[in-house]
This record gives structure tokens, sequence and C-alpha cells, in this order.
């Protein structure tokens, strides 16, 4: 739909948009200045010059506050101009890759050596791919002290400075890819690049007030920015010192323009490029191309979803697409409804502030919200439980049924399921229990058979003396159910009970059912380690990655299936439940599914620290108030520790040093350093990814500390702990088998 929105566009677009004189009135102005003006008086942004397009129209441009505050006061101004900061990255940069792109002159998937031979000394895998969407594995950026000047400087330090992380691993954001892009867009066009970009874009759409080094006629107009130390201001020169530094042309920064010429290009990028590009060109590069197995959604220079996409706000879809500038300015461009905001601010006038996040949020979601988006309704899943209510457990009467449950196992209005298949007509003969017990208060091994308090039916342990349901206990049962949340995790124990009981009920020939829940931590992220397929356990029944986004029915599916189990299979589908949501949007209430997970916060967390929690001389908080939100060892210095993890640049969780003693558990009763993990935004959050950096910090800073063979199982790979052995960042090898795994899993997938 996006491309058809994209390609029809361009028949009736203008190459140069004109603004109207007047504008209709736009009911969400008010709601609009008022966020601004708030931000204005609690001195966020100096001022700043918003503009709303929508359907090939301006909605509303309003200029606020000041663009400068230094001896006489200035007001913004609607053509004032502002340094647009790495909105340069994709004003400029973006668009002449995109122009390279189309003349078949640059291959994306290409190495960067073939066009800049001596890219590292001619030896990197590093891709074209990798520098555009930021996972090329560079530092943010290169060092300004001692200080340096010169173009060919600048672009020799990218060039020489060494990546921090392997190529296509993760998300760092750095100025270093697009200032190589920069110069690839040089050496290939054969101009500099402000000439270029003057060329193919900005004179083409009329971007009068567009480009780098703007002349001194501008000057007036231009949103002065910091104040430097020697009581001078920066006025018509960029903002970045590394830009600065280059002579003010870079592929990362260095770009001025107003609100009025941005609307052009946002147009331009709506309308399937007008004519200057192919919509097929557009569409490619503001598509997600950044690795499957990584939360993080980047286009090619655009972002879509990261730890810098608050400015889509809390309604525009993912798919949608922009961009920020560090000085204050930002895009956002949304296909689907075909509207884009630009927001522009010298927030780091005279002097640096916090970045100004919240306020972007804000006006994303008042537009998005004026142009049609709603917020997501509350919304009423409906369990496999509830659905097999609704139909009065039709599925069951008649039958024999044993079922395989816990606390776990209620209805939407917080019923066991043990009680309504009763009061519903069905012959519950048998109850089976899984790890920690019927109530799922038991925390160690070796659970004990027992009875139900209030039905006075016999509980079958599948956690003590066997892991499998055994003939006798099967004995007489027409079917099979089994009806736990699971927490989506290869090491969680409930999916390994679940294939055992299935495999067990195959062999006596039993109906076995799996009334399905939701995967609380979304059915779209998948995250490698897979488990070898030589170190099969009770914590890892089936070759699977850490997370691998599937519910129970789902998996239950896949392994019947894959394994060749045989099972008279039967799958009560959900109602009402899509992959992109987590348990706390579907209204279903949260019951602690094991006692050391109390929150969906540390269902979130925990597949990462728990990969190493065999290891008797290092704690994963059990015993504390907050298991899996932090790690210990009385051989850790944890702000050592926390600077290390910090510096790793791991989307969506950031690291504070603790001292925590464990009131149980491994290293009961000492006193322990380490960190605590702070989550974040959890759609950009990798679980996977902070238990293996946690895992390479300690190899790294205590080598020899962490036997990482205990964990073996928990792991799963051994190519990942070869490397953690060699104190190697594994997260390379955690993505092998991922893109296969995903292969086999589409064809099983129930839910979209």
């Amino acid at each position: 739909m996006r491309f058809l929105a994209l390609a029809l566009g361009i028949a009736t677009a203008a190459v140069a948009q004109t603004i109207p004189a007047s504008l209709p009135t736009f009911a969400a102005g008010p709601e609009l200045d008022a966020v601004i003006n708030q931000a204005i008086r609690e001195n966020k942004i100096p001022g700043g010059v918003l503009l709303v397009g929508h359907a090939g129209q301006i909605l509303y441009r309003k200029a606020y506050g000041y663009r400068s505050l230094v001896g006489l006061k200035e007001p913004a101004t609607l053509d004032t101009v502002y340094d647009l900061a790495s909105l340069t990255k994709i004003v400029a940069t973006t668009s002449a890759m995109m122009k390279l792109f189309e003349q078949g002159r640059v291959d994306l998937n290409a190495p960067v050596t073939r066009y800049l031979p001596e890219f590292q000394g001619g030896q990197s895998p590093i891709t074209i791919r990798e520098l555009m969407t930021h996972f090329s594995g560079f530092r943010p950026d290169i060092d300004i002290n001692p200080p340096w000047s010169g173009y060919e400087t600048g672009i020799r330090m990218a060039e020489m400075d060494k990546p921090i992380a392997p190529p296509d691993t993760k998300f760092i954001y750095s100025d270093t890819n697009f200032m190589l892009l920069g110069e690839i867009a040089r050496r290939l066009s054969g101009k500099p690049e402000n000439e270029y970009v003057k060329d193919i874009v900005f004179d083409p759409l009329g971007m009068k007030d567009t480009g780098y080094l703007p002349p001194a006629s501008l000057r007036p107009r231009i949103a002065p920015t910091e104040m430097q130390p020697d009581g001078t201001g920066l006025r018509g020169v960029v903002h970045d010192p590394r830009a600065r530094w280059m002579g003010g042309v870079a592929g990362h920064a260095g770009v001025f323009s107003t609100a009025a010429d941005l609307a052009k290009f946002c147009q331009m990028i709506l309308d399937g490029g007008a004519g200057l590009f192919s919509p097929a060109t557009i569409q490619k590069f503001t598509s997600p191309t950044s690795p499957v197995d990584n939360p993080v959604v980047r286009g090619l220079g655009w972002d879509i979803n990261s730890p810098y996409s608050g400015t889509r706000g809390n309604l525009f879809p993912v798919g949608s697409f922009g961009h920020t500038g560090f000085t204050g300015t930002s895009i956002w461009i949304d296909p689907a409804s075909r509207t884009y905001v630009i927001f522009l601010a010298n927030s780091v006038h005279p002097h640096l502030r916090a970045a100004i996040t919240p306020l972007r949020r804000k006006i994303a979601t008042i537009v998005a919200a004026s142009v049609g988006y709603a917020p997501r309704a509350f919304k009423q899943t409906r369990t496999g439980l509830d659905v097999l209510e609704d139909s009065g457990f039709a599925e069951l009467k008649g039958k024999r049924v044993g079922l395989i449950t816990n606390q776990t196992g209620i209805d939407r209005l917080g019923r066991r399921n043990i009680d309504q298949m009763r009061e519903g007509g069905v012959k519950l003969v048998a109850l089976f229990s899984p790890e920690h017990g019927i109530l799922g208060a038991e925390d160690h091994p070796g659970v004990e058979n027992s009875i139900d308090a209030a039905t006075g039916l016999k509980v079958w342990s599948l956690y003590g003396k066997t892991m499998r349901p055994t003939p006798q206990m099967l004995r007489g049962l027409d079917a099979l159910v089994f009806d736990i949340q699971d927490l989506g995790v290869r090491f969680y124990t409930y999916e390994t009970t679940m294939l055992y009981a299935m495999e067990e009920a195959a062999k006596e020939q039993i109906p076995f059912y799996v009334l399905d829940r939701p995967d609380p931590l979304t059915g779209n992220h998948v995250e490698g380690p897979m488990l070898d397929a030589d170190k099969l356990s009770f914590v890892g029944g089936y070759p699977l990655p850490l997370r691998h986004g599937l519910t129970m029915g789902e998996l239950a599916t896949l392994e019947n299936a894959e394994k060749h189990v045989g099972a008279n299979l039967h799958i009560v589908r959900m109602l009402d439940w899509t992959r992109d949501e987590w348990f706390d949007e579907t209204g279903l209430p949260w019951v602690n599914p094991s006692p050391n997970i109390r929150n969906l916060n540390d269902a979130i967390l925990y597949p990462g620290p728990a990969l190493l929690e065999y290891s008797a001389n290092y704690s994963v908080g059990r015993g504390t108030e907050t298991p899996f939100e932090e790690v210990g060892a009385d051989w850790i210095d944890g702000p050592s520790l926390a600077a290390f993890l910090n510096g790793e640049h791991i989307p969506g969780v950031s690291f504070e040093s603790v001292q925590f003693t464990p009131a149980s558990s491994h290293l009961a009763g000492k006193q322990l350093s380490g960190v605590r993990f702070t989550l974040g935004e959890r759609n950009i959050f990798s679980s996977s990814m902070l238990g293996l950096e946690v895992a390479y910090a300690l190899a790294t800073l205590y080598p020899g500390r962490i036997d990482f063979s205990t964990d073996q199982n928990l792991i799963g790979n051994a190519e990942v702990i070869a490397a953690l052995d060699q104190a190697r960042n594994p997260l390379a090898a955690a993505r092998h088998g991922i893109a296969e795994f995903r292969a086999i899993r589409e064809k099983y997938l129930i839910y979209h």
C-alpha cells in the first residue's frame, strides 16, 4: 500500500511546492501552540518554527519565541534559517547516495573499500549499507582533541578510526559513517558535496535558502547556536565542531535551511521522488534495511524505530520515518497518511540544553491525532481458555480430560481454568503441574505430587521424579490439555514441559490441546543465540533461539511438524491479539508466571542476565527484591562494569553501579557489587544483546572469573561460548542460524 501511495502521488506533484499566503483553520493549532509555548517558558528552547503538511497541503505553520537571545532579542520568523545539524544526513548525503544508486554508481552491499581503497588500510568488511544504517560498529565520533583542521584530515581520521563492534551486529549512531559517505559522494560525483546536492536536489526543488556555507546575505535571518568560550556566537557557521573544522562541508552536518524549503523536500519524498528520484528508490531508502534480528529499525539514512525516533510520537506507525538534528531540528514523514511534521529550533542557543525529545514527541502525537490516528484502544484479548469458555467447552465435552496448568491458567476475569472447566461440564480427572508447582510458589528442584485443595484432584508433578507424564499418569485420558502462560524464552521450562507432554500424548494416541496465550514479549522479537542440537536439555528441549517470538500454540505446531512428533494437535486460538503487542497491551490480568518474574519489566530483562545464572560465584539478583534487574559478585567493581556497559551503546537500557545482598540463592548473605539495569524504550531493547554484552564485559574485565561452560545449556551455543572464552564480543556468533530459523518459523505463524 505504501509503495502505491508513493507511486500515485507522483502524478500530481509539483516539483517546487508553493505555500499559500493564508491557511485554513487547523483544529490542533491551539494545542500545538500550548506545548511549544510551554517549552519556551520552561527554557527548553528559545523559540522555533513549526510546519505541518498533509495530503499535499500545508495545514499549519507558525513561528514561536525568539531566534536570538543575545544582545537585542530577535523574534523567530517563518523564514528563519536554522543550522540543520544531522538533518544534513538525510537532506544532503542520503539524497546524494540515492542519486548515485539510481545511476548504478554505488552498490549498497559493496564494501567501503571499493570506493575508498585506503579505508581501514584496505582491509575491512564494512559495507555502504552498514554505514547508512549505523551498523558499521564505529564509535559515535572521531576525536576532537588534540584540535585539528582540514577536510582531508577529517576524512583520513574517519577512515582509520577503529570500529568498537563487529559490523552488522550493533546499532551505534555515528557521525563517522556519514563523513565517509559524504566523501564517497564527492569522489563518485566529481564535485564537492555542497555543489552536488545543490545541483540534484536544492535547485530543482526551489530550496533557495538551503545549502552549506550560507552566504552573508542570509546572516540576518540565521538562528545563532551556541556561544563559544571566547564570548562569540556561531551564526551562519556550522555548530558541529568536526564539520566546522572540515571547512563547513561534511556528510554528517553543515546544511542550513528553513521550514518552507524543507516542506518542499518532504513533499518530494511523499510524492515518490517528484521526478528527481524514482518511486522505487524512495521506497528502498525509506524501508527497513537494518538487520532483521535487531529491534532497532533503520532505513538507508532514515530513522524508523531507534533510540532517536521519539520525534515519531506515540501514534505515527512504525513504517513512518524521519530524523533529528542535535541543534533542535527534526523531520517526520508518514506515507500512510501523507503527513509530515517539521520542527526547527536552536535549542543549543545560547548554551547547551537537554535534548528536546519530549517536546518533539508531543508535537508529533498531536499532529498524528489530528490526521486520524487514534490511540490504541484498550484491548480485551481472549485467550484460548476464554474462547473455549465461550463455546461451552464444546471440544472437550464427553471426554476424560487431563489438564497441565499452574497459577497462570486463568481466564480474562481471573477465574481458574480448573474451576471453569468443571462448572462447564468437562470431566476433569487429572491435573499436571510444571516447575514451581500448581500454585507457582515452589522455587526449588524436585516438586512432589500434590492434591488440588479446591477440587481434591491429584496433581502429578512434571518437575520431580519425572519431567514427562508417564503412561500411568495418562491412563484413561481422552484428551490432554495444556494451559500455561509462557515467557517466549527458550530456557523457560514450561516450553519443554509442553514438548515432553505432547510427545508422550502422541505415543499414547491421546489428542493434545493447547489453549493459546500471548507471547508477553511480543511476537516480533527473534533473538539469538540458537541452541545447538547437541545441547538439548530440560532448559532447551528443541533447537530454538533465545527469544523465538512464538505463542505456545505456534511453538507446539512448529515442534510437532519439524520434530515429527506425530501428535493429534489442536490449537484453541486467541482472539484480538497481534504480534506487536506486549502483555500490558492485551487487557489480560498479569499473574507472576514464576516466583522471580514479578512484573513485565522483569520478564523483558530476564532472558539476558539469566544466560549466566548457573555460575555459582555470580548473582543475577535472585534472593533480592529486584531479580534480573541487577547482577553482581564480590569480585566485581560496580562503577567499572557500569562504565564499560554504558560505553557499549546498548539500545533501550542504561546501567548504574549498585551494591546488594541476596537473602537466598547464589552468594546469599554476601554484599555484592555490580550493576542495575534501567529499561528505557522496550521496542528497541534486545534482552539477548544485554545478556551477551554483560558476559563480554565480565570476560574482558575479569578474565577467568566466569566459567562459561557452566552455563552452556543456557547460552546454548558453542560458537558464542568460544568467543566469550577468548574475550571476543559474541554478538556476531549469536546471529548465526537466526535467518534460517525465521524462514522455518514463518510457516507456523497463526497471528499477524
